[in-house]
């Protein structure tokens, strides 16, 4: 089984993109992404407004400050929650993708490795293959690098990664 939205992405290296904010540009790229594919031409934010609407930081934009900023953004009639897996797939399955974060530093589990050690991405559909997930996701880039789709195996992450879903209420 398989489900993939088909989301454009943006690499966080983007020559629109501000150099200063590129390094940590992952959070902000990963909302602006997300609102741009639930409401298109709607979001009046380019990738560096939301870094600054946002509360980016040069470590990156913390799971909290996501939640409450993006709400500012998009007004009363979205919900903007942290939710579980399953949550996550079942908003997948409605049509629309989920914003998740990879991080290991805060979860404290540094000597373990993982797809990454501290990013946002979008997340944009998940497989099931002989019994295990494999969940689908937009990631942002790197330098030199346009944001490209992987699947990256749900059981090797599982312990570092945030789930953020955004619901029309």
């Amino acid at each position: 089984m398989q489900i993939q939205l088909p989301l454009q992405g943006l690499s966080q290296y983007d020559a629109s993109i501000h150099p200063n904010y590129q390094a940590s540009a992952c959070g902000p790229v990963t909302a602006f992404v997300l609102l741009n594919y639930l409401l298109p031409n709607a979001c009046p934010y380019t990738p560096n407004d939301m870094y600054s609407k946002l509360g980016g930081t040069r470590i990156g934009l913390f799971t909290h400050r996501f939640i409450r900023n993006t709400r500012k953004i998009i007004g009363p009639e979205w919900k903007v929650v942290k939710c579980s897996l399953h949550s996550a797939l079942h908003e997948l399955k409605s049509g629309r993708p989920v914003a998740l974060k990879f991080d290991k530093y805060f979860t404290f589990q540094w000597n373990k490795k993982f797809t990454f050690a501290y990013h946002w991405v979008p997340l944009i559909g998940y497989e099931i293959k002989n019994a295990e997930l494999f969940l689908i996701i937009h990631d942002n880039g790197g330098r030199n690098r346009e944001s490209t789709i992987r699947k990256v195996r749900y059981a090797e992450n599982a312990s570092v990664l945030t789930f953020v879903q955004i619901t029309p209420n």
